[in-house]
């Protein structure tokens, strides 16, 4: 007769396997994530210039206003009517500190579309340099 109980072996947990998983779940999140910027809904054809300088990567991101061929305007993307980008400059320049505020003129825009855009702008009250987009001359 065995009067003495069998010792039990305490559970392990195999780490090896669990390493390997999740190397696996991280290389799968790495790949299916998306690392790009949203990008606004119309396709620009900017002008080059030879002066052009480029913007200090240190400044906020400004805020885009896009003239399109055919006379659309967008604000971030967003498609707004001529009659109505007074009143969203406006609230714009009210937050504090305003915004930059950068043009983004297609090059087949008509000009008088862009003086436009550019007395409204006057009228709501931005002040100082605008900046605007360009193609790098190659």
């Amino acid at each position: 007769m065995n009067f003495l109980p069998r010792r039990r072996r305490k559970p392990e947990v195999i780490i090896v396997s669990l390493i390997d998983i999740f190397a696996i779940l991280l290389i799968f999140m790495v790949m299916t994530t998306q690392f790009k910027e949203d990008k606004p809904a119309v396709t620009i054809k900017l002008p080059e210039s030879k002066t052009a300088v480029t913007a200090d990567k240190a400044q906020a991101k400004p805020v885009v206003l896009s003239v399109s061929p055919d006379e659309k305007i967008f604000l971030d993307s967003k498609e707004v009517p001529l009659e109505e980008l007074k009143g969203a400059i406006t609230d714009l320049m009210k937050q504090t500190p305003p915004p930059m505020l950068a043009l983004n003129a297609d090059k087949q825009a008509p000009f008088g579309a862009i003086i436009k855009v550019l007395d409204v702008l006057k009228e709501a009250g931005v002040k100082g340099n605008l900046s605007a987009f360009t193609e790098i001359k190659k």
